[in-house]
């Protein structure tokens, strides 16, 4: 071509076609969304190897073991007014309670000295239910009538009283020879010797393979609050 349109020198203009941009958008759509089901895979590989929270499963075979971690067992005693026995002013009436002694705290029969006491009319009655006590295990100390407060004043079949101490440990134990008695503590009282108080209500201790089987109960380990364990395949 001549004229104004003639091409000169020795470099030519190349034609380039259009940078495809659409392409470029999927492809980092795409990366991103690989990263991102890498990472969330990731994650869950993590949970599975960590524990991935407060449950545990344990598979052996057939069984399968399920724990949950629970809050911790607790047990409280309320406070109790002294009435249903009538005792009188100047006692700190402890809690009335049918829970026993945890796993481990239970004390042995020959670790529990007993004093007993009749508060009824009936002579003779603290003595005899002494010696069924020092047979079955017991240590005895006093044996007597009850104070005062409450002599003639007991209603139910006794009262046992013990220090506050007491409460999850040796009156549990105590309790297991007559399971109908009220339990209490006295928070003023000191040292671990409690009190057996024979009440109008009283026929007889409770029997020995009934005791035994009590005593037996209490001091057996108790399953922590929270496991679920499922059997079978």
């Amino acid at each position: 071509m001549g004229g104004k349109y003639r091409i000169t020198g020795d470099k030519y203009p190349r034609m380039r076609p259009h940078r495809r941009r659409g392409r470029l958008a999927v492809v980092v759509v795409g990366c991103g969304a690989v990263l991102g089901v890498a990472g969330w895979g990731t994650l869950q590989l993590i949970d599975v190897f960590t524990g991935g929270g407060g449950t545990a499963t344990a598979a052996s075979g057939c069984s399968k073991t399920t724990t949950k971690a629970g809050p911790a067992a607790s047990a409280s005693a309320s406070a109790a007014t002294s009435g249903g026995t009538g005792t009188g002013a100047g006692t700190t009436a402890g809690a009335r309670t049918g829970a026993g002694a945890g796993p481990g705290a239970v004390p042995k029969p020959a670790q529990i000295t007993v004093n007993v006491f009749n508060a009824t009319t009936r002579s003779g009655l603290a003595k005899t239910t002494a010696d069924e006590l020092k047979k079955r295990g017991f240590r005895i100390g006093e044996v007597g009538n009850a104070a005062k407060q409450y002599d003639k004043k007991v209603t139910g079949t006794g009262v046992l009283l013990g220090p506050a101490s007491s409460l999850n440990t040796s009156l549990p134990v105590l309790a297991t020879q007559l399971g109908t008695a009220e339990r209490r503590t006295d928070a003023a009282r000191k040292g671990t010797t409690v009190d057996l108080i024979i009440g109008n209500g009283f026929k007889a201790l409770t029997s020995r393979p009934e005791a035994a089987k009590a005593l037996t109960a209490l001091a057996a380990p108790r399953p922590t609050a929270g496991a679920t364990t499922k059997k079978g395949c």
